[in-house]
């Protein structure tokens, strides 16, 4: 039986559907993109990119390319490293990057040189006038081959391509797997893709006055890191601003997307001149440092003869690329939901992070929890049909149950709270599966057809915690336990809102929807009537920015900490003016009332003018004026162990999903065409449930371009192979179905209003779902999802061996 869903508070606004507020500037062209901005002067720059993946650069000869008239300058990495310090990095520190190689290359793409003219055709002209001399180094492009000794080393300073390696093991896996009465086992390989947003990175920068550097760029966490782009420069963090500019989709791939905006500001410095850099399309396929996870996985579950789970045993190898900005973080993001929704708690996990002559990897939507996601659940998709369980049937039988929250699981992380059978059962109870069920062997034995049906039930974890940047490491540099977000709400003398957001986050998570809804409900005024702007880093209070679905949780905080400081102050002004306690008084709609009495009250603009004109009629003290900002920190995190046998509290608000597809798979063609998808999430309590379905359909359309076409291919030269979309496979709305969505609400006992993160949406889903359908089309013919994406020529095979061996 499921449990009853947990009673929450009615709202106002908070829960309703609403139109965006962000949208109509947008619709109608004033969105504002880098690409847009002008300023006298301006330079701009185009890159010249390795041709080849590993080698030493010998020479660049820019005679030929300076003659070219409108061409300024070209700078390499010999002024890189004269003239900056290497970029921001979170991996280990021999292994450095700055933004134009320096002394080698050391994958297909890397940027050589930078050309800087009067106009973006001329620097592209010029670049092809550029004389480089390489000389060619062996090339690694398989993790396991790079790992062997002898192989050539990309960062010899290193001295080693294995960037890290560790054992985690939490419980007795030994005993969970002795114990077993089956242990199922697999191989499995997530192949690497990417958020490929309409719009690339880009950045503007303009030596200022004072010697202040100005760059105006679409990446995001300004407030946050900006001091290390200035630490890149030579600068003194109080001589950069950066300044936020909307961006035309991000999905990870501009998280905290420093080289563009440290590329831009050091050309600027090189010149005394405004200089443009933004990506092109090869640009942001090669060489964005976007890259997501490219793993390799040996895995293994126990289960009891019930079906119960007893552990988990997972060896992986992650191909990183060049360079490791991040560090492991896409693996603290995995261990922030090891066990996913259920309730063993063996595991053990080997991860060896390796260095290849690839563009290195960054964030895509999921950040690593999305393939481990797909790990546990072809685990247990192979445990149910070697058990003769329904999948439905096993993934209940393993739930945390709704009486155990908070559920800290092996590792240290802690699940906030949950209702994963009322999830589930909202997801039967929209498809009926039995007819499906049925109508999948008449399809077979009446027609040829083969249709299959995938379930899934996965995790979703939300509002990292900053100890996640760096648990993994036993001494990291810069043991940060911040992550905070501000909030500056101002009510101008007219009774009108004002509300200041401290970091750039101008893009579809909805930021300024989710601010001007927290403010209607806190005082009851329309959200359409809020003024929204943003603080560049000059003024702004701390704020770290959107990121592993954090940042509604993160907002409504902020924006509502500084509101009910103004609450105090507006309900203060008007006891003194009605001659009554504070206490006796409250703020409806608009208008600070006496409780009992509504008759007797004044209004927001009446309050407003008496604070910033009237100061003689404030109580004793009161400064005049209506602002307050907040800075909200996160709302549960704890340390790491010494040891690392416990990683802490730094991912605890915890979503989920269960998805359920009905797919059918041509077997002549390897061919897919969706019948019917059902999508549930529980995100806690909604904010807005239009937006909230927007990152589910939107993660779930890349997450199955994930799993069906999307590929970063490199040949075994290190070629890259997907440098347009000719070969890199975005899905468009011919084969992304429509999904009909459910949704739960069970709110987090942590966040304001109960808010958890939804962001990532489908993607942390899909892959799974899909790839089980898949196997359930096929299955007489032996057919299983081992790698990422499912090529049609792959299911082809399969089909053709299995007839093969059939027919002996």
């Amino acid at each position: 039986m499921s449990a009853p869903e947990i009673e929450k508070p009615q709202y106002k606004y908070i829960g309703s559907d609403r139109k965006r507020v962000e949208d109509p500037r947008l619709l109608v062209g004033r969105g504002g993109y880098i690409a847009d901005l002008k300023v006298p002067g301006l330079l701009h720059a185009a890159i010249l990119r390795s041709p080849v993946p590993h080698a030493t650069i010998r020479s660049i000869d820019a005679t030929e390319a300076l003659k070219l008239p409108g061409v300024v300058a070209v700078v390499t990495g010999e002024d890189c490293k004269a003239h900056m310090n290497p970029c921001m990095n979170f991996g280990p520190s021999s292994i450095l990057q700055f933004p134009l190689a320096v002394d080698k290359v050391r994958y297909v793409g890397e940027a050589v040189a930078a050309v800087i003219a009067e106009s973006r055709y001329i620097a592209e002209d010029a670049v092809e006038l550029l004389d480089v001399e390489f000389e060619d180094l062996p090339a690694v492009t398989n993790p396991v081959a790079a790992m062997k000794p002898g192989a050539a080393l990309l960062h010899e300073g290193h001295g080693s391509n294995i960037g890290y390696e560790r054992t985690f093991e939490f419980g007795d896996v030994a005993e969970a797997f002795s114990g077993a009465d089956l242990v199922v086992e697999d191989t499995l390989h997530w192949g690497r893709s990417a958020g490929m947003p309409m719009e690339t990175s880009g950045a503007v920068a303009r030596p200022g006055l004072n010697g202040v550097l100005e760059i105006f760029c679409n990446s995001l966490n300004f407030s946050y890191f900006s001091f290390l782009i200035a630490g890149a420069l030579k600068l003194p963090s109080n001589r950069l601003t950066m300044n936020p500019v909307p961006a035309g989709g991000s999905f990870g791939s501009k998280f905290t997307a420093h080289k563009v905006p440290t590329l831009a500001g050091f050309l600027a410095l090189r010149t005394g001149r405004p200089v443009s850099y933004v990506e092109d399309r090869l640009d942001h396929l090669m060489n964005s440092d976007h890259h997501a996870s490219d793993r390799y996985y040996d895995a293994k579950m126990g289960f009891t003869s019930e079906g119960i789970i007893t552990g988990l045993d997972v060896d992986v190898v992650d191909d990183y690329g060049a360079y490791m900005q991040f560090g492991v973080g896409t693996h603290g993001n995995a261990f922030s939901q090891i066990v996913g929704p259920y309730g063993f708690r063996n595991v053990k996990y080997h991860l060896r992070a390796v260095l290849t002559n690839k563009c290195q990897q960054g964030a895509y939507r999921g950040f690593g929890s999305e393939v481990h996601n797909w790990v546990l659940e072809r685990l247990i998709d192979k445990a149910a049909a070697e058990l003769g369980l329904k999948p439905e049937e096993i993934r209940r039988r393993n739930f945390i149950g709704n009486d155990q929250f908070p559920y800290k699981i092996p590792g240290g992380n802690v699940y906030d709270s949950g209702n994963y059978p009322a999830v589930l059962d909202k997801a039967l109870g929209m498809i009926d599966l039995e007819h499906w069920r049925s109508e999948q062997k008449r399809l077979r034995e009446e027609e040829g057809r083969y249709i299959g049906i995938g379930l899934a039930t996965t995790q979703e974890r939300s509002v990292f915690s900053a100890t996640e940047f760096w648990a993994l490491n036993d001494n990291p540099d810069f043991p940060l336990t911040s992550s905070p977000e501000s909030a500056t709400v101002t009510i101008d003398p007219a009774g009108q809102f004002q509300l200041l957001l401290h970091c750039q986050s101008m893009w579809g998570n909805s930021p300024e929807t989710v601010g001007t809804t927290v403010l209607a409900e806190e005082f009851g005024i329309e959200p359409e009537s809020v003024n929204v702007r943003y603080a560049d880093t000059a003024r702004a209070l701390p704020g770290t920015g959107p990121g592993g679905s954090r940042y509604t949780v993160m907002l409504a905080g902020a924006v509502r900490g500084a509101s009910r400081k103004l609450q105090r102050k507006l309900i203060d002004i008007a006891a003194h003016s009605l001659e009554v306690a504070p206490e006796d008084l409250e703020l409806v709609d608009a208008r600070v009332q006496v409780k009992g009495a509504p008759e007797k009250s004044l209004s927001l603009p009446e309050l407003a003018s008496t604070a910033y004109f009237f100061a003689l009629n404030l109580p004793p003290g009161m400064q005049s004026g209506l602002e307050e900002s907040y800075t909200y920190d996160h709302p549960y995190t704890t340390l790491p162990s010494a040891d690392r046998s416990d990683l802490g509290v730094f991912y605890p608000i915890m979503g989920h999903a269960c998805h359920i597809v009905v797919m059918e798979v041509d077997p002549d063609t390897g061919q897919t065409k969706f019948l019917d998808y059902v999508a549930v999430h529980d995100a806690g309590t909604m904010v807005n449930p239009k937006s909230l379905g927007g990152h589910v359909t939107g993660g779930a359309a890349q997450g199955l371009g994930s799993t069906l076409y999307e590929e970063l291919a490199y040949d075994d030269e290190g070629q890259f192979k997907s440098s347009t979309f000719m070969d890199y496979l975005v899905p468009t709305a011919n084969e992304v179905p429509p999904f009909r969505l459910g949704h739960v609400e069970t709110p987090s006992p942590f966040t304001e209003y109960g808010i958890k993160g939804g962001g990532e949406g489908g993607r942390m889903v899909t892959p799974s779902v899909v790839s089980a359908a898949i196997d359930d089309a096929l299955r007489e013919y032996g057919m299983r999802v081992r790698e990422l994406p499912v090529k049609p020529s792959t299911i082809v095979e399969t089909v053709h061996a299995a007839m093969a061996e059939s027919s002996k």
